[in-house]
């Protein structure tokens, strides 16, 4: 089975340890900047996030917006686990997904090679983000979570950070063109997990998956 532990809070947020993809910092100061001003993104739990050193980021999972808003409001670039339907939305998204270093995963069976370049990301010293429950949820609720996080974290041993997002669901359920309506829009970072395993096998990464969902789940209303 699996043992886990909560970790010290940072006093202060991460800084930059490595360099934003090009792409990625051309877009984030005028997205962070339309957050802000059209949505009313607030941002809490910054003193969570590993000040140093590689992490993941599981959170929630509504619409395309997590995506964004989770990149606007961390301090380093992350790289998200992306699933073949985002990555193809438009014949533009798989150059913009490459130039942004997203990792392209398929939901049908479990993706070794996802795993793997996750796991290169991170020992590169990357941030990398996953949405637990795999498709959009589409009743606005915290879904069961997948095992591969459970894999993931247990296979890479570095921190597991939850973030709990709100506002994402109601800005876009029943909108067509996936242009959002005005909503506040918020995520909240929890203290950072690490996981000891004894195995990777099913009932561990049955184990640390509900454990990380547990997480984002204390961080929703």
């Amino acid at each position: 089975m699996s043992r886990s532990t909560a970790l010290s809070p940072r006093p202060r947020a991460a800084g930059a340890s490595t360099p934003f993809p090009l792409v990625y910092g051309l877009l984030r100061t005028p997205v962070r900047a339309a957050l802000g001003r059209w949505f009313d993104l607030r941002v809490e739990g910054l003193e969570h996030l590993p000040a140093t050193g590689p992490y993941l980021v599981a959170a929630n999972h509504h619409n395309y917006l997590d995506g964004v808003v989770l990149a606007a409001a961390l301090p380093r670039a992350i790289a998200f686990l992306v699933m073949p339907r985002v990555w193809r939305a438009t014949p533009l998204h798989p150059w913009l997904h490459r130039h942004l270093g997203s990792i392209p995963l398929r939901l049908e069976r479990p993706d070794v090679g996802a795993l793997r370049r996750a796991l290169r990301a991170l020992e590169a010293g990357r941030v990398v983000g996953i949405f637990p429950e795999g498709p959009f949820s589409v009743r606005g609720r915290l879904e069961r979570g997948l095992p591969g996080v459970g894999l993931l974290a247990a296979r890479a041993g570095v921190p597991v950070v939850p973030a709990g997002i709100q506002g994402t669901y109601q800005a876009l359920v029943g909108r067509r063109g996936y242009i959002p309506r005005r909503h506040p829009l918020a995520v909240h970072f929890g203290p950072p997990r690490r996981f000891a395993v004894e195995g990777y096998g099913r009932r561990v990464r049955s184990s640390i998956t509900q454990r990380i969902m547990d997480d984002i789940a204390a961080l929703l209303p």
